[in-house]
């Protein structure tokens, strides 16, 4: 899929989410759609939809994009890949709140990652090698729990401004 493509159909799913009733009731002042950049940016909508839950078909959109495989996702969420399936097959899923909040962390780590790396294949390479600046583990490691994703973020930004430790 084209990354044009891929983008135009998150902006789309997005918007979609942000239209639902169940958003609404949580963040009533959004006032005009925000593309998917412009949501990863901002918090207090971010917690709009961690608070309704994302629903199956947005996190499907951010899994496509995202440099993660289906067991990576089953083990950040805390779920079998046997249930992503189940849900996948449910209409109209919601993920629950904790889950909702690893789905948007994990979009925001690929976005710092592709705005660094600028393509998927370096950004896999990386997320897959020890990194010495990070107790030699490998980033994809520490991306379980959200210190580590902190940690993550906080490495791709020194990278980003070359600096390197």
């Amino acid at each position: 899929m084209a990354k044009s493509t891929s983008k135009a159909k998150l902006n789309q799913e997005l918007a979609s989410f942000l239209r639902n009733p169940r958003i609404n009731e949580v963040f009533a002042e959004r006032k005009k759609d925000v593309s998917y950049d412009e949501f990863l940016s901002n918090k207090m909508l971010i917690i709009a939809a961690i608070r309704a839950g994302v629903p199956y078909s947005l996190f499907s959109l951010i899994q496509q994009q995202a440099p993660f495989s289906e067991d990576d996702w089953a083990d950040f969420l805390d779920i079998s890949t046997k249930s992503l399936h189940r849900y996948k097959t449910s209409d109209d899923f919601y993920f629950k709140a904790i889950h909702s909040e690893k789905i948007i962390e994990m979009a925001e780590v690929t976005q710092v990652g592709m705005d660094v790396f600028g393509s998927m294949d370096k950004l896999k390479l990386w997320l897959h090698t020890p990194n010495f600046a990070l107790g030699k583990l490998k980033p994809l490691e520490l991306l379980k729990d959200s210190y580590g994703k902190e940690l993550v973020i906080s490495e791709l930004t020194r990278i980003n401004h070359g600096i390197l430790v």
